[in-house]
C-alpha cells in the first residue's frame, strides 16, 4: 500500500503493529488539509464537539488544559504561540476528514476510535507524553517536528503541577520534521513529542483497545441484566456445619459453577461485545432523520440508484455465529438468518455501501425495513 510506504497491510502488521514505530514519508502525495484553523477554532465553539486548549506556559504554571466550547474571543487572549487546540472526533463533523479513515479498514472497525486534528502556531505541542493506544499522524498543513522512542508506563516520572501525563526525564530516540502528506505511526507507549515549526495542523488517527476494566465491568453488567440474573442462590442439600462461620468448599464450588455457566456463554461474550464495540461516541451526531422514511421510499432510492452511506459517527460490525449472522450497529444487534446473512458483511465492508450488491436484497421487506430503521435512526443516509 503506497500509504504503508509500499509495505503490504499483512507486512506492516506483522513486523511494525504494536510493535515499532514507522516514518511514512508522503504516504498521502500533495495531502491538502480539509479544514483550516479558523474552522477548527469555530468547531471548539460548538456544544457538542470536543475541544481542548494546552498551553505550555500559563501564567507560570506548566502545560495546563482548558476544556472547550470555547467562545470566540478565547481565541484573541492566546499568546502567539507555544499552544495547542485539540477537537476530538473531527471525523464526524468533517465528512471529507471522515473518508480518510476508508485508507485505515485493514484495521478491523471495532478498533478504531476516530480522528482527533491539532492546531497550533510556532512552538505550539502538547508535551512529551505517552498514549496506550495505536495512532497515525498525518501532517495536514504545516510542519512539525517529531521526536520518539523508548517505552514508557504508569512508572515513567512526571511533570508535576500539571493535569497533564508530561514526561519529566525523558529522551528520545529519533527525531524527524514531517510535512503535509508524511506520516507517522506510533505503537503504545512510545514517548513522543512534537513541537509546531510554523501554523500547523497534524490529524491523529486513533485505534482503541479496552482495558481489562472495561470488559470485566461492561460484560458482567450485561450479565446482570439477562434472564436469570434475578434468581437467587440456593443449597438445597444444606448440611449442619460445626462451625457456622465456616464457609465451605461445597459453597466455593456452588458458586464456582454458578459463574462459569454465565461467562463461559461464547455467544453471550460476542453479542455483548459487538454491542459494547459499536457504541457510538457522540450521541449528538447519530440522531434520527428530520423526516423518517417507509421501506417503500428505500426500495425507491435503491432502485433510483442513490448512495447510502454511514453517519460519519456511527460504527459497524458484525460476526458469524453458528446458524445466524449478529450484524451491530450503533449498539444495537441484529440477528439475520439464511438468505439475508451475506447482509451484515455487505454493510460492513466500508462507509460507502455497494448500491449493486445492496439491490439483491431490496426485495427482501425484513431487510427492507431493518434499513430503514437505521436511516430512521441516523445510522445510515442517502448522499
Amino acid at each position: 500500500m503506497d500509504m504503508l510506504g509500499g509495505l503490504t497491510a499483512s507486512e506492516f502488521l506483522r513486523e511494525y503493529w504494536q510493535k515499532k514505530p514507522l516514518v511514512i514519508r508522503q504516504a498521502f502525495p500533495g495531502f491538502q488539509c480539509p479544514v483550516s484553523p479558523d474552522e477548527l477554532a469555530g468547531l471548539a465553539c460548538e456544544e457538542a464537539v470536543e475541544s481542548r486548549i494546552i498551553i505550555e506556559d500559563d501564567a507560570g504554571k506548566p502545560w495546563q488544559l482548558h476544556n472547550g466550547p470555547f467562545t470566540p474571543e478565547r481565541f484573541s487572549e492566546l499568546p502567539e504561540q507555544d499552544w495547542t487546540l485539540l477537537v476530538q472526533g473531527l471525523d464526524h463533523w468533517v465528512p471529507d476528514i471522515s473518508e480518510l479513515l476508508e485508507q485505515f479498514r485493514f484495521i478491523p472497525n471495532w478498533r478504531l476510535d476516530d480522528i482527533m486534528a491539532s492546531y497550533a502556531p510556532k512552538g505550539g505541542s502538547v508535551g512529551p507524553h505517552y498514549d496506550m493506544y495505536d495512532v497515525f499522524l498525518l501532517q495536514a498543513q504545516g510542519h512539525r517536528r517529531w521526536t520518539f522512542g523508548g517505552q514508557c508506563d504508569h512508572t515513567s516520572p512526571r511533570v508535576d503541577g500539571t493535569p497533564l501525563r508530561i514526561l519529566s526525564s525523558w529522551e528520545g530516540e529519533e527525531t524527524v520534521t514531517l510535512e503535509p502528506g508524511d506520516m507517522l505511526y506510533l505503537p503504545p507507549g512510545i514517548g513522543h513529542y512534537g513541537i509546531a515549526e510554523d501554523d500547523c495542523i497534524t490529524l491523529s488517527v486513533g485505534f482503541r483497545a479496552p482495558t481489562i476494566d472495561d470488559l470485566l465491568t461492561g460484560y458482567t453488567d450485561y450479565l446482570c441484566n439477562q434472564d436469570g440474573a434475578a434468581e437467587h442462590l440456593d443449597d438445597p442439600d444444606l448440611e449442619v456445619q460445626d462451625n457456622p462461620g465456616t464457609i465451605t468448599s461445597e459453597v466455593i464450588d456452588r458458586l464456582d459453577r454458578v459463574i462459569r455457566e454465565q461467562i463461559n456463554d461464547r455467544r453471550k461474550l460476542a453479542l455483548w461485545f459487538g454491542q459494547f464495540t459499536t457504541a457510538p461516541k457522540s450521541l449528538d451526531i447519530v440522531v434520527p432523520a428530520d423526516e423518517p422514511a417507509t421501506p417503500e421510499d428505500f426500495a425507491e432510492a435503491i432502485q433510483a440508484g442513490e448512495q447510502l452511506r454511514w453517519n460519519e459517527g456511527s460504527r459497524f460490525a458484525y460476526h458469524e455465529l453458528d446458524n445466524e449472522t449478529a450484524l451491530f450497529v450503533d449498539g444495537e444487534q441484529y440477528l439475520l438468518k439464511g438468505d439475508a446473512r451475506p447482509f451484515a458483511p455487505l454493510l460492513c465492508a466500508g462507509a460507502h455501501i455497494n448500491m449493486a450488491e445492496l439491490s439483491e436484497f431490496s426485495d427482501d421487506e425484513a431487510l427492507l425495513g431493518l434499513l430503514t430503521t437505521l436511516y430512521n435512526q441516523g445510522s445510515v443516509y442517502f448522499e
